[in-house]
């Protein structure tokens, strides 16, 4: 019995012996194999943080060229953008204004029924302002800068330049000035009508009408207004829009800065002087009356606003201020307004031919009527300067 206590003994003295040993063995390879993850781990973030650095050197070392190439793609894209949006805005301007004018039963014609893709575009509309007693000066534009007939409407299919009379109604509408306007117009069928009621202190509105009504009936580059005893060289004024044509909002025209007259009874009086600060201040910048231009976003603008753009006693200062606070890139080109020969005929020998041509004192050609093919022949760019035109 006692040796096989013995033999116990020694059994359990042996098996505590591996045991310690055993754990000590399973605790260095656990640390070992602990270890292991760590390292392969901070590897890892040394590659990792390798790479990045690499790539941020490799970004730094880009060509610029590269860059400016890509940063020329996006801004090409957002002027497409750009366009597109200004395009839809103005095929909404012009269908709200058909809209309105079925409204007021207002006459549409058959142009402006058509959509906006379907019309035909133009590079300028030229609106010659004119009243019901000036059928003579008419007359002295038919007869020299404007063409007539066949070569009018070949002018509107060749060259896109529209070029009409802009004139209103009476107070008596229907009456014998209205019917004497509308034989007129059958015999040459040059004039726009316009819904306005006729009127020396409502040219103000006349023009917001005539912007709105062109804007609608004809897709064009640009609007003009110029006066009927003005001369005008047609091929020379549109070369000188067309240096013009990427400008999204642009007015053309000899800009001035005239004094605001308070005294009541002198010519061009304004009754809001008060508005423009105090006595012996001056106008905000704006073109001369005789003739400017502006493009198709401005006269869009006019067409979607008239019933809110103020109306100031002058009708160049009312344009002026209707684009006061807008993105307008004012052109102030001194050939718009030449004076008649020997100022304008000079001029044309140096070869620096004159769009417009009048004198100052009468704000038109001074006896128009009489005067007006003498300033042609002497100043005048030369009949076939629009047909070898090309704009």
């Amino acid at each position: 019995m006692k040796n096989r206590g013995d033999h116990q003994a020694s059994r359990n003295f042996i098996s505590q012996k591996w045991t310690l040993f055993l754990c000590i063995c399973s605790f260095c390879a656990g640390l070992l194999f602990t270890n292991r993850p760590t390292a392969v781990e901070s590897e890892g973030l040394k590659l990792v943080s390798e790479g990045c650095d690499l790539r941020r050197m490799k970004n730094v070392k880009r060509d610029p060229k590269q860059i400016f190439g890509e940063v020329s793609k996006t801004h090409e894209a957002i002027q497409t953008l750009d366009k597109t949006i200004s395009s839809l805005e103005m095929e909404l301007a012009a269908a709200r204004s058909i809209q309105e004018s079925i409204v007021n039963g207002s006459p549409i014609s058959q142009e402006d029924t058509r959509s906006s893709s379907e019309k035909r575009k133009y590079l300028m509309v030229v609106g010659v302002n004119t009243a019901f007693s000036s059928r003579k000066r008419r007359d002295s534009v038919r007869a020299t800068w404007m063409p007539q007939g066949e070569k009018r409407k070949k002018l509107e299919e060749e060259k896109g330049i529209i070029m009409r009379f802009v004139i209103g109604h009476s107070a008596t509408v229907g009456g014998i000035l209205d019917r004497a306007i509308e034989a007129e117009d059958k015999k040459h069928g040059d004039f726009l009508r316009l819904d306005h009621v006729e009127g020396y202190l409502e040219l103000s509105a006349k023009t917001k009408t005539y912007f709105a009504t062109a804007v609608t009936m004809w897709d064009a580059e640009f609007y003009i207004k110029v006066d009927d005893d003005v001369h005008v060289n047609i091929a020379t004024l549109g070369h000188t829009l067309v240096r013009h044509r990427k400008k999204k909002r642009v007015y053309i025209g000899c800009m001035k800065s005239g004094p605001v007259l308070a005294q009541k009874g002198v010519r061009y009086h304004e009754p809001e002087h008060w508005k423009f600060g105090e006595s012996g201040n001056k106008y905000f910048r704006h073109a001369t009356g005789q003739l400017y231009a502006i493009s198709k976003d401005l006269a869009t603008y006019i067409s979607l606003n008239q019933h809110v753009l103020h109306k100031y006693a002058n009708e160049d200062v009312s344009l002026g201020s209707w684009f006061i606070g807008l993105d307008v890139e004012h052109i102030d080109d001194r050939r718009l307004c030449c004076g008649t020969p020997p100022d304008c005929e000079w001029k044309a020998q140096a070869g620096n031919i004159c769009v417009a041509s009048f004198d100052w004192t009468c704000s038109g050609i001074c006896g128009s009527v009489d005067r007006m093919k003498e300033v042609h022949k002497r100043c005048g760019e030369g009949e076939n300067a629009v047909w070898s035109a090309t704009f």
